[in-house]
């Protein structure tokens, strides 16, 4: 009688070093993704928050002379309060009007993905908040 024995297993030899490479690997893309993903969302809201603090602030001023100059005021307060993340400010455009102040804001957003050229539609913050005056009757 023949005693039956186990296939040879040369075949799966450093398999599993070469899947938990692969798993490790889709683990840190996807990482890198939802971090991407969450500095994006934060800087988005905290440049709009800015953005909105510096409009209200215009429109707020004394319509003779003083909004020019309160603009200036306010764009100085807007990138000391973005801080280090103001060098990345590529554009700011005052629309000083009677009875809306307009500011357009243009920020360049870093990137976290390793090996993408794309910016996955968050590369870049285009905002323009409108601030209506209110004046006393």
């Amino acid at each position: 009688m023949t005693v039956p024995t186990a296939p040879p297993r040369d075949r799966e030899r450093g398999q599993s070093l070469v899947t938990s490479v692969a798993a490790i690997a889709v683990f840190l893309g996807f990482l890198m993704f939802a971090v991407h993903i969450c500095v994006n969302l934060y800087a988005n809201t905290t440049v709009t928050a800015n953005a909105y603090d510096a409009a209200r602030r215009v429109a707020r001023a004394e319509a003779e002379g003083g909004r020019a100059g309160a603009a200036a005021r306010a764009e100085a307060d807007l990138r000391d309060n973005l801080g280090r993340y103001s060098s990345r400010i590529e554009d700011i455009d005052w629309t000083l009007g009677d009875d809306v102040i307009e500011l357009r804001i243009v920020v360049d957003n870093p990137s976290f993905l390793i090996f993408s050229d794309a910016d996955v539609g968050v590369g870049r913050i285009d905002k323009t908040v409108r601030v209506r005056v209110e004046k006393v009757r």
